[in-house]
């Protein structure tokens, strides 16, 4: 698989590369405190080894959303624990890095991968799980269609602390 889906002009979405590692290193890096508390991306080559490894395209699917323009690493979704079968289910992860969030590029990413999920993949369900007070993820899944479905307390362990979510999916048409 080279693109996911048809590409708009101002991002691409492609699968992560192992030749992303140091780009996607850095940005991370870069992004600490936009992430905090939040997602722990991958910030060194030992752990950005590790994240990479997960990915068997096949129930776990990485991929990274680049400015058309430049190149450069606008931010990661990964799309895991793919089911198939009678579910046909995934579950969403993303983050942006800094100095490209709230400009709509993940906007773009999402809904790219959302259509490859129900297209190529032939997935019913994509359900993001996020913690109440992120206002800009929230507002990313609104964005492109997702439906909030209920809260799960203490659902995820992030910065070693059991934290709540909201459970958030869109199911294809």
């Amino acid at each position: 698989m080279r693109r996911v889906g048809p590409l708009n002009r101002m991002v691409e979405v492609r699968p992560l590369r192992i030749e992303d590692k140091e780009a996607f290193v850095a940005a991370a890096r870069a992004s600490k405190a936009l992430h905090s508390g939040w997602v722990n991306a991958p910030s060194d080559a030992r752990a950005f080894a590790q994240y990479f490894a997960r990915f068997d395209n096949q129930a776990h699917f990485g991929f990274v959303v680049l400015l058309r323009s430049t190149g450069e690493l606008v931010g990661a979704i990964n799309l895991t624990n793919v089911i198939y079968g009678a579910f046909r289910s995934g579950y969403l992860g993303y983050y942006a890095f800094s100095g490209f969030e709230r400009k709509g590029y993940m906007t773009q990413g999402l809904r790219a991968v959302v259509r490859h999920a129900f297209s190529v993949l032939k997935l019913h369900r994509v359900e993001a799980n996020i913690q109440p007070t992120n206002a800009a993820s929230i507002a990313l899944v609104r964005a492109c269609g997702f439906k909030k479905e209920g809260y799960s307390p203490k659902y995820l362990k992030i910065g070693g602390r059991w934290r709540d979510h909201e459970r958030w999916a869109i199911v294809a048409r």
